[in-house]
């Protein structure tokens, strides 16, 4: 297939692209505006590929956006583009309404009119993938886990805004019938995610040796996916899922965001062992907690598993020991990325 992908600039799409083009024949289109979030040397390996083509456009330009698709002609689109930081959607919500709304409405339409040309055959094998979060589904007890029938109960204006892009998604399905499928995933790490996030924010803080901030008392928690088994998992819905049908996407990794901290900081010590900075613990910090803060996500991907055969292959253990190993030996990536666009200051104070 030739695949369009949206936001592969991105960490998570960055990580699909460099999947498709080393583990499967199909070509990639990858269409990214380049955000702040969002840097070419993710691809630097896949650059010179043949296989791999780059287009800067903004999903919410539907002129420049026809343009790719007329030219490009895509199999399947698989899409990624998001503004996806919960912390920045409190401080300015707007770019995740106008990306996350009205971007995929555009992505949409965008893709059924592509789509109502293709001949017969093509129009057949046609399929659109919308990339989601378990954050739309909100908040969940001490207890029970998140399936694909879990109601919507968004918390942040990040998880509202693509809680409507999912319904837009099913929405330009079951109207016009649109090849779409969905998948949501727990939350994402590994190499190459941008460092304002828990886990790549406390390794280079620690490398740094700067406070590692938790929030509240560190008692929040999260299914943690490393970022190929996820994208592993989307090659695989998109191969092999049913049009109109939901997948949810879990690491079976719950831990407290104290525990993810603490474990980082014991891997900082093994690793950089005599740095002055250590016992890396001794910079956690706690600081007040986010507005509106989800106590716990958790996700049931039976489904996958039983219908499409995916399991993770990382543990939370061998997948935060990569991610911490890429980051000590990818400093200077960090530091290029990073640079004049974020200082590890605290977002999402602004109520």
């Amino acid at each position: 297939m030739r695949i369009l992908v949206t936001g592969g600039a991105g960490f998570i799409g960055s990580a699909v692209i460099r999947h498709l083009l080393a583990h499967t024949d199909h070509s990639v289109v990858n269409v990214d505006c380049l955000t702040y979030a969002g840097n070419l040397r993710t691809l630097a390996a896949v650059d010179a590929n043949p296989r791999y083509a780059f287009e800067k456009v903004n999903i919410c330009d539907a002129g420049d956006l026809k343009e790719v698709f007329e030219r490009c002609k895509p199999d399947s689109v698989m899409h990624l583009a998001a503004e996806s930081h919960v912390d920045r959607s409190i401080d300015g919500p707007s770019a995740f309404i106008q990306t996350n709304v009205v971007g995929t409405y555009t992505l949409l339409e965008t893709a059924r009119q592509h789509w109502l040309s293709l001949l017969p055959r093509d129009k057949e094998r046609f399929r659109f993938l919308h990339v989601s979060t378990d954050e739309v589904y909100g908040s969940l007890g001490p207890e029970g886990l998140f399936t694909e029938q879990s109601p919507y109960d968004p918390s942040s204006p990040y998880s509202a805004s693509k809680a409507a892009a999912d319904h837009l998604g099913r929405a330009w399905h079951r109207t016009y019938g649109l090849p779409v499928l969905i998948t949501n995933c727990s939350n994402n790490y590994g190499p190459f995610q941008y460092p304002e996030k828990l886990i790549p924010l406390t390794i280079t803080n620690a490398l740094a040796g700067k406070p590692l901030p938790v929030y509240g008392q560190g008692q929040n928690v999260r299914d943690w996916l490393f970022v190929d088994d996820h994208a592993r998992a989307l090659i695989t819905v998109l191969e092999r899922g049913m049009i109109g049908e939901t997948y949810n996407i879990g690491g079976n990794s719950e831990r407290r965001n104290i525990d993810v901290v603490r474990t980082i900081c014991l891997l900082m010590d093994e690793l950089r062992p005599g740095e002055p900075q250590g016992p890396h613990e001794r910079l956690i910090r706690f600081v007040a907690d986010r507005p509106g803060h989800d106590h716990r996500y958790a996700m049931d991907a039976t489904k996958l598993h039983r219908v499409l055969g995916w399991t993770p292959v990382e543990t939370f253990e061998s997948g935060l020991r990569k991610t911490v190993e890429w980051y000590l030996a990818n400093d200077e990536w960090c530091r290029q990325v990073v640079a004049d666009r974020y200082a590890g200051e605290r977002l999402g104070l602004r109520v």
